[in-house]
């Protein structure tokens, strides 16, 4: 099916293709390299720094190619392992055969635990699936649609996003069933992606927990400034616009390079149809995104601690901080005693915001920091 081109190039969500894609050359050779030479890989970054864009990217190539069956699977609202079967029998269920007849024979010789319902869609005449997975067979379930794609006449590539999301099911056998699963299989191979690094570094790098060492650990940061510039001008340019050098480095270096925040400004800039696009005109672009939230970050603040609240207003004006309880940071904006300090950053770094990384500490939503600056002054 061919795909309508957007009216705004800057997309904030979704995969068209490689047009809309900026850079990530080396990320997306690094990953497409380790599943093609059957490594199995960890995908690590904060939220919306483009891990899903890059899985969809790498997939695109890959089935273009027509070199593998490839499948998306977000974890992020599952709580067992029977949700996560469930998830990864509706994304697999019928898309390894080309013909009805073929589906429905593959579905009698596999599954014999997992209860696939199939349907005959109203517009396509095309076959649909749903899936129910009793709790009790879902380990059955699993081993079902594993055996089904091991089958496969060509390789597949499975990613489990948000994978962090296993960690925290009340069966914490799970993990451990998943690997004695995966371990065996020579036909499929994985990408593990997740927001909580933390938590994945846990998963894949302790010696006690099931995936050790299991995977190639990968970490997406920044877009190069260079190349996301040439991108965004080239997109500009299609709409008779032009964004000069000094504003987008100046957007760029506002947002901290964070690609959801960064796209989103030039989502709106792009829709101005201005001809020359100023540093000017970033400033007021992020001042009416910041304005359109203000209920959303007064409702967060209304939700931590009066010195969490003073910690995150402390970090945002400083950008980013390395040492969070040095003597020079808590006098220079009054935090009181060193240890309530780290107590209040631990709570805010489990809420999610504050983001803790190799640089420090910073605020997640580079929206929210820009609000904080401004109610400082």
């Amino acid at each position: 099916m061919t795909r309508k081109q957007p009216n705004n190039p800057f997309l904030l969500s979704g995969y068209i293709s490689p047009d809309y894609f900026c850079d990530r050359e080396n990320e997306t050779k690094k990953l497409t390299s380790a599943l093609y030479n059957g490594r199995n890989v960890t995908l690590m970054s904060p939220r919306r720094m483009g891990k899903t864009g890059l899985i969809r990217h790498v997939f695109n190539r890959v089935e273009t190619a027509n070199e593998a069956n490839c499948f998306y699977v977000d974890l992020y609202q599952t709580d067992s392992l029977a949700s996560l079967v469930r998830k990864l029998g509706q994304a697999v269920l019928g898309k390894l055969d080309t013909t009805e007849q073929r589906v429905i024979k593959k579905i009698a010789t596999f599954f014999k635990s997992l209860r696939p319902v199939i349907s005959v869609d109203a517009v396509t005449g095309e076959p649909e699936f749903s899936v129910a997975v009793d709790p009790d067979m879902a380990e059955h379930s699993l081993a079902e649609i594993f055996a089904y794609m091991e089958q496969a006449e060509k390789r597949c590539y499975i990613a489990f996003d948000e994978f962090q999301s296993v960690a925290d099911y009340s069966d914490k056998r799970v993990e451990a069933l998943l690997r004695a699963h995966i371990q065996h299989l020579t036909n499929v191979n994985f990408i593990f992606s997740g927001s909580q690094q933390h938590t994945l570094e846990n998963m894949f790098a302790t010696v006690s927990r099931p995936f050790y060492q299991s995977t190639q650990m990968l970490t997406l940061g920044t877009i190069d400034r260079d190349a996301y510039y040439t991108f965004a001008n080239a997109q500009f340019g299609q709409n008779g616009q032009q964004i000069t050098l000094e504003a987008f480095n100046h957007l760029y270096d506002e947002l901290s390079a964070h690609t959801w925040y960064v796209q989103s400004i030039l989502n709106r800039l792009y829709e101005t149809n201005n001809p020359v696009i100023d540093t000017v005109a970033v400033n007021m672009a992020i001042d009416e995104t910041v304005a359109e939230n203000e209920a959303t970050f007064q409702t967060f603040l209304q939700l931590i601690t009066p010195l969490q609240a003073k910690i995150m207003k402390a970090i945002a004006l400083e950008g980013n901080i390395e040492k969070i309880q040095s003597k020079d940071f808590i006098q220079k904006h009054n935090l009181g005693a060193a240890s309530s300090v780290k107590t209040g950053t631990t709570a805010l770094v489990e809420k999610e915001l504050l983001l803790s990384n190799e640089h420090g500490y910073c605020l997640y939503d580079r929206f929210f920091a820009q609000y904080l600056r401004k109610m400082r002054q």
